[in-house]
């Protein structure tokens, strides 16, 4: 297997437009806990960016306070990893945004990789999804809040990776571990 490029990888958040317990388009909160696990992960695994999307000011504001802590205030001096773990992380207002900064920043436009629990038509397996990475194709992985993604962001996805299972009926993983999983199968070391 070739070596991956991770610095093409970026990971995006969506806090809206996400879907409901009843399937309806609604905007989610974010949460102090998956600023800081996904932003541990994306750094572990040497992803490039780990974007935050919201479009709600109030969300935006709790956002930029929580980074500034950990970048500049009193936690980048009590946590120095956890300043480090901060440094991928950006914050955007819509999905458009943070294609059209990853545009810019890789000089075309990045695939767009979604992820759900449910059975997608466009679904690509991990393997050949790793290989278009390894082959320096940019990549951005797009996660989900709440009830997963609205179907206005899973129609512009270039493909969506396989569901996660378990092996039982239940499936409904937090998003910090469906992001770890996820990571480690595209950019971990490979297991013999």
């Amino acid at each position: 297997m070739q070596e991956i490029t991770r610095s093409r990888v970026a990971i995006a958040l969506i806090h809206h437009p996400v879907l409901g317990r009843k399937g309806e388009t609604i905007g989610s909160a974010v949460t102090n806990l998956d600023l800081h696990d996904i932003a541990r992960i994306a750094r572990t695994y040497g992803v490039a960016r780990y974007y935050v999307v919201t479009p709600y000011e109030d969300q935006q504001d709790l956002v930029a306070e929580i980074i500034a802590h950990w970048q500049s205030g009193h936690g980048s001096r009590y946590n120095p990893a956890r300043k480090e773990a901060f440094s991928v992380v950006k914050l955007a207002k819509s999905l458009d945004e943070v294609i059209d900064t990853m545009t810019t920043m890789m000089k075309r436009k990045p695939a767009l990789v979604t992820t759900s629990a449910n059975v997608q038509e466009n679904s690509v397996g991990y393997l050949q999804a790793r290989k278009r990475i390894g082959e320096g194709e940019p990549t951005l992985i797009v996660f989900g809040t709440a009830h997963g993604l609205a179907a206005e962001i899973t129609r512009k996805a270039d493909y969506t990776l396989p569901a996660i299972t378990g092996g039982t009926e239940y499936n409904h993983l937090s998003v910090r571990s469906a992001a770890a999983i996820i990571c480690d199968r595209l950019l971990g070391e490979t297991i013999n």
